[in-house]
């Protein structure tokens, strides 16, 4: 069985055609920095490695380009659309609508529409790609999984807002958690390489988006994100944790619209609004240069990560280790020495040689003194949403 899996981000796309049930991997590829002029494709089967640089407007206009290179004579892994049995998709949004992955119907594509003003930059774009998906491949099923699922499990304490009772009650707003099937996968890799019989984790999932989540015994019990994809850590522009009384000020005594409030917190701070760059290459490249603003800006990105390293021990009482995902979690040995400097109180202590090694497998980069264990695990949310999808339809 054919799957190919479509993970949607806020300025990505990446995606996998997995053959199933044997997790045979047929090509893989991503589309980054999508909205830009510089956006780059990476496609990679067994015979072809292409990385082409060129301006990719928008989610659709990715996703159209990744099938005309499956599609393609001479680069392609696939004659015709219908050599796809399966598109699995992941969605960031399902509130409390999905807690497991779902056949893809006219009701469930209305119920991400439904929740896409809590995830602007995510709904919109994984329906896109759900509409372009369904054009495209008229013979698959369609599948859906939602981020929002491996947080079906955080206690009442720690998902409710101190907010009147009726908003949680009937109106369903609550902490959902994002980045789920990338949390979930990086937790059942950890837990199968600690094999103890209690564990307390904490994963750290830094991307475009960033999130943590607090992991007693295998399920979340906190998590950094929250209502929507917005708050908890500093992302690429996205302001994370703010003060509400600056939405009205900004409002009320600035004269900004609620909607250029939303377009401002979501789409122009983060690392954006500190540094006037998105990607963190760019801004670690800008440091090294003596640029003041992004040595400041990486400072302040580490910093509100180490407060939520402290916050999830307290909550758990205890940490066995530290997990370090997504594309800056397993590729910025800046970030991660930042976050781990001055922790050794935690137990936390950083092998600064080995953080700088590169590597796709699971591995250690703390000290063998360390008392948590400091890891760096490649996440595979593709390969999760190809297993699921198998699973659903199998």
């Amino acid at each position: 069985m054919n799957i190919l899996v479509i993970n949607s981000g806020s300025s990505s796309i990446k995606f996998q055609l997995i053959e199933m049930p044997s997790e045979s991997l047929i090509c893989s590829g991503l589309v980054e920095r999508i909205g830009q002029k510089d956006a780059i494709l990476n496609y990679k089967t067994d015979s072809v490695d292409i990385k082409q640089i060129e301006s990719i407007t928008n989610h659709t206009e990715g996703l159209q380009k990744v099938v005309d290179l499956l599609l393609d004579p001479n680069k392609g892994v696939i004659s015709n659309t219908d050599a796809i049995d399966i598109v699995g998709h992941r969605v960031v949004h399902g509130g409390n609508s999905f807690s497991n992955i779902t056949l893809i119907t006219d009701f469930v594509k209305q119920e991400i529409e439904k929740f896409s003003p809590l995830a602007p930059l995510h709904n919109p774009n994984n329906l896109a790609g759900i509409v372009v998906a369904e054009q495209l491949f008229p013979k698959a099923k369609q599948a859906a999984i939602f981020d929002t699922a491996f947080f079906q499990t955080l206690p009442e304490k720690a998902k409710k807002y101190a907010i009147p009772n009726q908003l949680y009650n009937e109106k369903g707003i609550q902490v959902y958690g994002f980045h789920g099937t990338s949390h979930k996968y990086v937790t059942e890799k950890v837990l199968d390489y600690l094999k103890l019989e209690t564990s307390k984790i904490i994963t750290i999932h830094l991307g475009n988006g960033c999130s943590m989540t607090a992991v007693v015994d295998g399920k979340s019990i906190d998590h950094s994100l929250g209502f929507t994809p917005s708050n908890g850590l500093i992302m690429g522009t996205r302001s994370g944790d703010i003060d509400h009384a600056i939405v009205m000020y900004l409002v009320n005594s600035l004269g900004y619209s609620v909607d250029e409030v939303n377009v401002l917190l979501t789409k122009e701070s983060g690392m954006l609004g500190l540094t006037g760059f998105s990607d963190l290459r760019d801004i670690e490249n800008e440091a090294a240069k003596g640029n003041e603003d992004c040595k400041l800006a990486l400072a302040m990105n580490a910093y509100r990560i180490k407060k939520y390293i402290g916050a999830y021990a307290a909550a758990m009482n205890g940490l066995d280790a530290i997990v370090f995902t997504a594309g800056i979690g397993e590729n910025s040995n800046t970030i991660r020495q930042l976050v781990c400097e001055d922790m050794d109180y935690f137990g936390i202590e950083l092998d600064i040689s080995k953080n700088e090694l590169r590597s796709k497998e699971l591995r250690e980069i703390n000290l063998p003194k360390s008392k948590v264990k400091v890891l760096v695990i490649p996440t595979n949310e593709e390969l999760e949403i190809a297993k699921q999808s198998f699973t659903l339809f199998s």
